[in-house]
């Protein structure tokens, strides 16, 4: 177990090493000039189909699929939204200082046209079942667009394993974790009541994730949102200074200071950029499978808003994170992790930080559970068939009640490195699909009637 373990830490390095993070990074520079710039020019218009859609006001302009645009963005959010945004972050900050947050920035803005690139054809590839079950994802569109299926089947292949480990067991570890040091609440509750939760969601397939993720997203997106502004506004006087903090130490380094152990500007970069592509997902292919099945009209527009994501995601939640550890002067306490954010709320909002960032701990690691078995679902069910989806539902219960109660480093490294190993197949397809992708956004937005 040793040799594996050794092996499988070796092959992590490399998946989630610079090598990768410059292949990520450069596939969106790269898209991103492909399409000249399409996420800058096009998110005002991607604003306007997301607030359409939440109140409802979309409906005579979507198509065919199994759920709403909206849905289809806040399935995909509550997968990305999740521990994360504020354990991941707290980690990038504590480890490369301040100016982490301007190459996770800067990352994420490249990442906005990966992401739209993955939805859109997500869309275009998708297929429709003798049922009239729509099912789509990477995996389809590198079958179907470059006429690779072995290709897919790998996506497909790491996708169904690292579902269970990323995405169901890591959750509910950190969740069971945060339950028991803030509430006092027994493992082997939480793991339970967990298990019994995802359940009554999963069974229920992807349309009854879209119902309780249009509800359950926004709300905890706000509440975490609202308990950040409000140490951002007692503090006013310092985010001047906290901002000039970040940017200086994202060129320059950052001296030690109190617990802080200085960082370097590699280190700037390297924690920055990592905590952008995990946090926000653009470039894994993993937003794609729930943005297929959305009922939309042409692909572009579902991948106009998909874009969208990586800003919430990462431009505004992870964000705001960073910015309250770094304004409360977090970072010379010497913690790290969700420690770290749970410290810097505590500072300000004194008797209620601590409960904030537990209940936005428990949320974000609930959501993405949910979304992550869909995911799991279908990859399987590229590889399997319908027959295979029913039992990966209650499989992947099963393993988010073990998840609360062991921890299993080799599962742990193995769906960690898988995860990481999806981007391959996934960059594949959408570099050699780029010329795809600029005809569809030329057709789409040369067509009033399409813009709606």
């Amino acid at each position: 177990m040793t040799a594996i373990m050794e092996f499988l830490d070796t092959l992590n390095a490399f998946v989630w090493g610079p090598p990768m993070m410059i292949i990520l990074v450069g596939t969106g520079v790269f898209l991103t000039l492909r399409l000249g710039g399409i996420q800058f020019r096009k998110s005002g218009y991607a604003w306007k189909l997301i607030f359409k859609g939440a109140f409802k006001k979309d409906v005579a302009e979507r198509g065919e699929g199994e759920i709403t645009p909206f849905q289809a963005l806040t399935s995909t959010l509550a997968a990305t939204v999740g521990n994360g945004n504020i354990a991941g972050v707290a980690t990038a900050v504590a480890a490369g200082g301040p100016g982490a947050l301007v190459w996770m920035w800067l990352t994420a803005l490249v990442g906005m046209c990966t992401k739209m690139c993955e939805a859109t054809l997500g869309v275009k590839y998708r297929i429709k079942d003798k049922d009239g079950a729509y099912a789509g994802g990477s995996m389809y569109f590198i079958e179907k667009g470059l006429g690779q299926k072995w290709l897919g089947w790998f996506f497909a292949f790491f996708g169904a394993i690292c579902a269970f480990g990323i995405g169901d067991m890591v959750q509910t570890n950190s969740m069971a974790l945060v339950g028991n040091s803030v509430f006092k609440i027994p493992f082997v509750v939480t793991g339970l009541v967990l298990a019994f939760l995802v359940w009554i969601v999963v069974v229920g397939g992807i349309k009854r994730i879209g119902e309780v993720t249009e509800k359950l997203v926004p709300f905890m997106a706000v509440f975490y949102i609202i308990g950040a502004m409000i140490i951002i506004i007692s503090k006013i006087n310092l985010l001047p200074w906290a901002v000039g903090e970040i940017f200086k130490s994202a060129f320059t380094g950052r001296a030690a200071f109190g617990g802080f152990a200085g960082a370097t500007v590699a280190q700037a970069m390297r924690f920055g950029v990592a905590r952008g592509i995990f946090s926000n997902e653009a470039g894994l292919g993993s937003a794609s499978i729930a943005h297929a099945v959305a009922q939309t009209k042409h692909p572009v527009r579902q991948g106009s808003i998909a874009m969208i994501g990586v800003m919430i995601d990462t431009l505004i939640i992870c964000s705001m994170t960073g910015i309250v550890i770094v304004m409360t002067g977090a970072l010379g306490t010497g913690l790290t992790s969700t420690a770290l954010t749970a410290h810097a709320f505590t500072s300000v909002l004194k008797g209620v930080g601590g409960p904030i960032v537990a209940l936005g701990s428990l949320l974000f690691g609930y959501s993405t559970i949910i979304t992550w078995c869909y995911y799991g679902q279908q990859c399987a069910r590229y590889i399997f068939g319908p027959i295979v989806v029913k039992p990966y539902a209650w499989l992947f219960v099963i393993v988010a009640f073990l998840g609360a109660i062991v921890k299993v480093p080799f599962v742990w490294l193995l769906t960690d490195t898988l995860n990481g190993a999806m981007a391959i197949p996934n960059l594949i397809g959408l570099i050699f699909l780029s010329g795809i992708m600029a005809k569809e956004i030329k057709e789409y937005f040369s067509n009033p009637e399409l813009l709606g």
